[in-house]
């Protein structure tokens, strides 16, 4: 009886969740769809859910975007499917560092159905209820806690930004972590390498154009995107631009980002025209461990 009692409660509170994200959802696109008000989350995850279950991932691999693509969204909506469109078959142990696959929606893609995945980040984030349940660890990125040659992939979206800065801001209250080291990140970097097999694969994000330091985040210029490629040495690789303009993400080329920059709406109130919602372009880099001796 107490099983069948809290059974109808917990089925009564996850419909109650359901309507409130409904509700969430619908005002948002009711309204004028700014990005960061009520509603915003829901949707845009709901958005790249779908997108990252569909054959139009594709389209991160042939370089076309669909015509207003992403309209009025981060960059999430461009690294997730940018992600899972070359996550490959072999790769069945995945290291999520930053947690940034920490969402139902994404938990929940089919491409990581029987691939086991661990999350390493700062300080709980929460658990979304969903099984079977990746393997959380808190700790330092630029110090992990695993052996040498562990995992065949490591996802590192728009993390590496924040090695190094104040995370005391948003991600966790260790005051030990309220930093301003420009080239820490680098030491997470050669960690990564370091728990990556031989043949194994670096999918990695950042805010990419003229360089900025906003105290809790930094804008990657050129000279720092290739100080992270010789770190890590890689025996191949591939640089993706994305660029947020005219209303949507596209495909870009680097020299077409080097005025990038990041809306914070931490700090500027005031929206731009077109309503960017944090970084105006990204870079996305695939690169690959050389093999033993390489």
């Amino acid at each position: 009886m107490i099983k069948q009692i809290k059974k109808t409660i917990l089925c009564i509170i996850q419909t109650i969740e359901t309507v409130v994200l409904a509700c969430r959802k619908y005002k948002y696109l009711m309204s004028k769809r700014i990005p960061w008000t009520i509603g915003y989350s829901e949707y845009k995850y709901d958005f790249i859910g779908k997108i990252i279950n569909r054959e139009g991932l594709s389209s991160f691999v042939n370089g076309t975007l669909p015509a207003g693509y992403g309209y009025r969204l981060d960059e999430r909506a461009v690294e997730y499917p940018w992600f899972f469109a070359r996550l490959k078959e072999n790769e069945q142990i995945i290291l999520d560092a930053g947690s940034v696959l920490n969402h139902r929606e994404i938990l929940s893609a089919d491409k990581l159905k029987g691939r086991k995945l661990y999350i390493s980040t700062l300080f709980y984030e929460g658990r979304p209820e969903i099984s079977p349940s990746p393997s959380y660890l808190y700790e330092d990125l630029r110090n992990m806690c695993f052996r040498d040659d562990f995992f065949d992939a490591i996802c590192c979206l728009s993390t590496l930004e924040h090695i190094g800065l104040d995370n005391t801001r948003l991600y966790t209250p260790d005051q030990a972590k309220k930093e301003s080291n420009k080239y820490s990140h680098l030491v997470a970097i050669a960690e990564f390498k370091r728990v990556l097999r031989f043949g194994g694969t670096l999918y990695l994000t950042i805010p990419f154009g003229s360089y900025k330091n906003h105290g809790w985040l930094q804008v990657f210029d050129s000279e720092m995107l290739n100080k992270i490629i010789e770190t890590f040495e890689p025996t191949s690789m591939s640089k993706t631009f994305f660029r947020y303009e005219n209303d949507q993400w596209n495909f870009s080329e680097e020299k077409m980002c080097q005025d990038g920059y990041c809306f914070d709406i931490h700090e500027n109130k005031l929206y731009e025209k077109d309503y960017l919602a944090f970084a105006r372009c990204v870079v996305c880099l695939e690169m690959t461990k050389g093999e033993r001796g390489i």
